[in-house]
């Protein structure tokens, strides 16, 4: 990360907080919003808020004045995400929307939304609150804009829960891929430009029917991923013979491709991540999705199912689903590509920028906090070049 020197990037913070946070009603509340900034962008170490305040201000009140900004005012922070998506694409195009998932881990079961659940990509259950992310994504990056948070059975039904988290009317159950939905919303209200297609993969976790069905209706072109295990309708060529008996009108994704029934491409890819040429082969054919349907009575949508498979060591191809059936297969698995980008910036997240750190309880602090980190993460990765501000000095 880069470090601040006092010069004229003080300004262009001050600039970016102003477009990004100038919705807020007062004065201080804006201060205080660039001192979280300032202190997520400089700090070492853990980010916790009295480890801000400390690097940011020299006042003895600043950690109770930084924890009430951030934990307990009742700031909206949906406006300040359309204006960091809008800020965003001043300086980052995206080729796509690109969905994630946010393991957060957490200790206790105070804090909003804390639940127990198993994570594929560790093999183990954690204690934990679930984050959906939307990122802009073109290139090597991906720039967090908007967050919701899973809210299982335990906190919606519970009054004394909700009340203590301050969890608004309206924040009800909902499932991963409606949160889902509900970004892709949010950026479409968002977004000054055209919209690209939404990438996802979010398998591990929810049921892509109800997710493939909503940006369907949405009108919005989608690459996302598929289990093996999904049935399939091949469209254009018939189920193969051993399969009848058992799947009279469907099969498995997998089983599709392993009896080779795809059309079949090997193409040499450049993996950004790594700077280094990757080599895959990739299997594609045109399917339909026997439960997805917009009506009762509408015909079935055709797909494009593609697998991608590396040489570098990968087992079972990753399997993608989109409805960008006339897309050259290159630009599709370029897309699918960008979902990597997302996780990596998770990542970053986490190591720079104190995704983890935030030790209130409130619906609206978890909120607050995941808007002012994805601030952060965006002005380092979009604006800086190589210097950031000073110490703030004395209370904002």
């Amino acid at each position: 990360m880069a470090a601040y020197d006092g010069s004229g990037t003080h300004l262009l913070l001050s600039a970016f907080t102003g477009q990004v946070f100038g919705h807020l009603p007062r004065a201080d509340q804006r201060a205080w919003a660039q001192a979280y900034l300032t202190g997520l962008l400089t700090t070492e170490g853990k980010k916790s808020v009295r480890r801000i305040a400390a690097a940011v201000s020299g006042s003895p009140t600043a950690s109770q004045s930084m924890h009430q900004f951030v934990n307990a005012s009742p700031w909206d922070w949906v406006p300040a995400r359309a204006e960091l998506t809008r800020w965003a694409e001043g300086r980052l195009v995206p080729r796509a929307w690109v969905l994630d998932v946010a393991v957060l881990r957490k200790r206790g079961d105070h804090s909003c939304g804390v639940h127990r659940r198993f994570v594929p990509a560790t093999g183990r259950s954690v204690n934990c609150q679930l984050g959906i992310g939307a990122f802009l994504a073109a290139g090597s990056q991906a720039v967090p804009v908007h967050w919701g948070l899973l809210l299982p059975g335990a906190w919606v039904n519970d009054e004394q829960r909700r009340s203590r988290a301050r969890i608004p009317d309206e924040a009800g159950h909902r499932t991963i891929e409606q949160h889902a939905l509900d970004l892709v919303d949010a950026l479409g209200e968002s977004t000054r430009l055209s919209a690209p297609p939404v990438v996802a993969d979010l398998s591990y976790y929810t049921g892509m029917s109800a997710l493939v069905r909503g940006l369907s209706a949405r009108g919005r072109d989608f690459v996302v991923t598929l289990p093996g295990r999904t049935p399939v309708v091949p469209v254009g060529r018939p189920v193969p013979r051993a399969y009848m008996s058992e799947l009279p009108a469907a099969l498995e994704a997998q089983r599709l491709f392993d009896h080779a029934h795809g059309g079949y491409h090997r193409i040499a890819t450049q993996d950004a991540l790594g700077g280094r040429a990757e080599r895959t082969s990739v299997m594609t054919a045109l399917v339909r999705l026997p439960e997805v349907r917009l009506a009762r009575h509408a015909p079935h949508h055709t797909y494009r199912l593609f697998a991608v498979r590396s040489y570098a060591g990968r087992r079972s191809p990753r399997m993608w689903l989109t409805n960008m059936v006339h897309r050259r297969t290159d630009e599709l698995t370029a897309l699918a590509r960008l979902q990597r980008r997302a996780g990596s910036a998770v990542l970053e997240l986490e190591a720079d920028f104190g995704l983890l750190d935030f030790e209130g309880r409130s619906f609206p602090g978890w909120h607050h906090h995941m808007t002012l980190v994805s601030a952060a993460s965006a002005y380092s990765r979009l604006e800086l070049s190589g210097v950031l501000p000073g110490p703030m000095g004395g209370q904002a």
